[in-house]
């Protein structure tokens, strides 16, 4: 009987050492599984003893979310690195109007 890692919480991020991080994606009690995706959307299965080999640690996610959705920042349809303000409005702006 194999022992199952403790806290291992589907949609937390870990790495181990140098290599880049993943996510868990799925944990079967069953088959004694973890699923992991990497970043770039490589899917990997790990079973329990090698997820304790591994010993991964908590990792904070990635800042951009794009990279296992395979999309490029052109496929934003905006530039992610310029917010436009010219069109926002507040609605402490209608004040200076009324006065």
């Amino acid at each position: 009987m194999q022992v199952q890692p403790h806290n291992v919480v589907v949609g937390d991020w870990y790495c181990v050492g140098t290599e880049p991080p993943f996510e868990v994606v799925a944990v079967d009690a069953d088959q004694e599984t973890i699923e992991i995706q990497y970043f770039d959307g490589t899917v990997e299965e790990v079973d329990f003893d090698s997820w304790l080999e591994m010993a991964p640690q908590p990792s904070p996610p990635p800042e951009d979310w794009s990279g296992a959705m395979d999309v490029d920042k052109e496929d934003y349809g905006i530039d992610p690195d310029r917010l436009i303000t010219d069109s926002w409005e507040s609605p402490l702006d209608q004040l200076d109007r009324l006065g």
